[in-house]
């Protein structure tokens, strides 16, 4: 027979479990290794259907749809730009940015035209070096 206190005990650990097994299957899914290594012409391809509108050819953030922006859109020639790890690009693309024009494409890109379009962009920020 159990004690008031182990009972207690019990309580609060089934509690905590079920709120851990909650959170975590709640959690977005973020983008995961692809099988295959990224493509940089399938990416540009991608950017040149997606992206280009505002960040333009040459990703400077020049594009037609860049002057309408209230914040400009990210000049992937800078070299902030450059210093952006892959993870904190694909980041970006997958979830957006708030309170911007960036929207999210998680769910309009699979996981395989997000990396390729990182690759992309990486061609474009060492076009500036």
């Amino acid at each position: 027979m159990m004690t008031a206190p182990q009972k207690c005990i019990r309580r609060l650990l089934a509690g905590g479990l079920f709120v851990f097994c909650m959170m975590s299957s709640s959690t977005t899914p973020s983008v995961s290794a692809q099988a295959y290594p990224p493509d940089r012409a399938r990416g540009k391809a991608v950017y040149e259907r997606h992206c280009q509108i505002c960040h333009g050819p040459t990703g400077r953030g020049d594009g037609p749809g860049a002057a309408s922006s209230k914040i400009p859109p990210a000049n992937f020639q800078k070299f902030q730009s450059f210093l952006k790890s892959d993870e904190e690009l694909l980041r970006t693309i997958e979830h957006g940015v708030v309170f911007s024009p960036m929207h999210a494409w998680r769910g309009q890109l699979t996981d395989g035209e997000m990396q390729d379009v990182v690759a992309y962009i990486r061609v474009l920020s060492e076009q500036a070096r």
